[in-house]
């Protein structure tokens, strides 16, 4: 019987601890979205969550092989490990690619930003606008070689039409667009933190078709967990006939 207490008494703490650790990963990102907390405040209530997630989970499992709660035990087991596979795959995904966050399908004469200067400094931007230079290419073609400009049949007038549709579908919030110099900037905002991430498209002539060079940009951090990379992909997948 003691041994049954003990082993309820372990689950139900493993049960708090485990929903307090969902509760931090659940508020991380949407506080620091909302402005309650800066983004740094909202990794580390992701790292705690992910520690106190293995003590639930670790505590769950004792209090399930001590029985007297097993069902709430191996709730606390299953809500401890789910937790704590968000922030561990997302630490494994930025170990995976290079700590870079300024992305460009033209690395030797990346487009510049020029309407969304002014934004980003108004903002607080940490990462200058510049492109961040040759070493960061290097790391850029290393890690996602299949990065090239994108060239369409069509003349540039059309081509443009298909970035400004492609930027649309893809929920970015158009700042500026000039068909006539082939430029269009905008800005992407992550679904989690909020973080928001800059990207301009440039056309130009390519032959009888055109050729569109997109630049993404993060406005903090040091690495971009591949988010860049991802987001110039999903451009391009969508600006394709």
């Amino acid at each position: 019987m003691a041994r049954q207490r003990t082993g309820a008494v372990l689950a139900t703490i493993a049960l708090v601890v485990a929903l307090a650790a969902l509760a931090a990963l659940a508020a991380s990102g949407p506080g620091s979205r909302l402005g309650w907390w800066h983004f740094r405040v909202g990794f580390t209530l992701m790292q705690w969550a992910a520690y106190g997630a293995l003590a639930g989970a670790a505590l769950g499992l004792v209090g399930l092989l001590l029985g007297g709660a097993r069902a709430r035990a191996a709730v606390a087991l299953v809500a401890g490990l789910a937790v704590f596979a968000v922030p561990w795959s997302l630490r494994r995904q930025a170990q995976s690619v290079p700590p870079i966050h300024d992305l460009s399908t033209d690395t030797d004469d990346p487009p510049a930003f020029a309407e969304l200067v002014g934004r980003r400094a108004a903002t607080g931007a940490t990462n200058p606008p510049e492109y961040a230079g040759p070493d960061v290419a290097a790391q850029q073609k290393r890690a996602y070689p299949d990065l090239a400009p994108i060239v369409l049949a069509e003349p540039p007038h059309r081509a443009f039409a298909r970035a400004t549709a492609a930027a649309e579908s893809l929920g970015w919030e158009i700042v500026s667009a000039d068909p006539q110099r082939g430029r269009l900037e905008a800005t992407h905002t992550t679904r989690w933190f909020g973080f928001k991430d800059d990207v301009v498209v440039r056309v130009r002539p390519e032959g009888p078709g055109s050729r569109l060079d997109v630049r993404s940009k993060s406005r903090v951090g040091r690495s971009d967990v591949g988010a860049n990379a991802a987001r110039i992909r999903a451009f391009r997948d969508a600006v394709r006939p």
